[in-house]
C-alpha cells in the first residue's frame, strides 16, 4: 500500500507564500496522476491542482496564476507552490494520487491565512 505524507501547512499572512510537500513511500511513478485538494471548514473538498505523470498540469480557476505544483520524481515528491495567500486559501490541504489500485490520500495539512 502505497502511503502519501503531507507537510508544510501553518500559518500565514496574508499576500505571503507557502509551499506545501507531499512524499510517496513507493515510486512516484507508480501514480498517473498526483494532485492536491482543499477543504475548508464546511464546504465539500475540491481540486486545487493535479499533475500526471507527463508533466502537465491543471488548476482550479481560483488558484491560477498563483499556485505551481510540481514534482521531483528523484524524491518521490509533489510540491504545490503557494503565493498571494487569500484568507479564502485557507483550508486542509490534502495530497491525492491515482494509480492502477485507485486512489490514495494524505493525511492532509492545514494552512491558516491570516488577513
Amino acid at each position: 500500500q502505497v502511503t502519501l505524507v503531507e507537510s508544510g501547512g501553518g500559518l500565514v499572512q496574508a499576500g505571503g507564500s507557502r509551499r506545501l510537500s507531499c512524499a510517496t513511500s513507493g515510486s512516484i511513478f507508480s501514480f498517473f496522476v498526483l494532485g492536491w485538494y482543499r477543504q475548508a471548514p464546511g464546504k465539500q473538498r475540491e481540486l486545487v491542482a493535479v499533475i500526471t505523470s507527463g508533466g502537465i498540469t491543471n488548476y482550479a480557476d481560483s488558484v491560477k496564476g498563483r499556485f505551481t505544483i510540481s514534482r521531483d520524481n528523484a524524491k518521490n515528491t509533489v510540491y504545490l507552490q503557494m503565493n498571494s495567500l487569500k484568507p479564502a486559501d485557507t483550508a486542509v490541504y490534502y495530497c491525492n494520487g491515482r494509480g492502477g489500485w485507485g486512489d490514495s490520500w494524505g493525511q492532509g495539512t492545514q494552512v491558516t491565512v491570516s488577513s
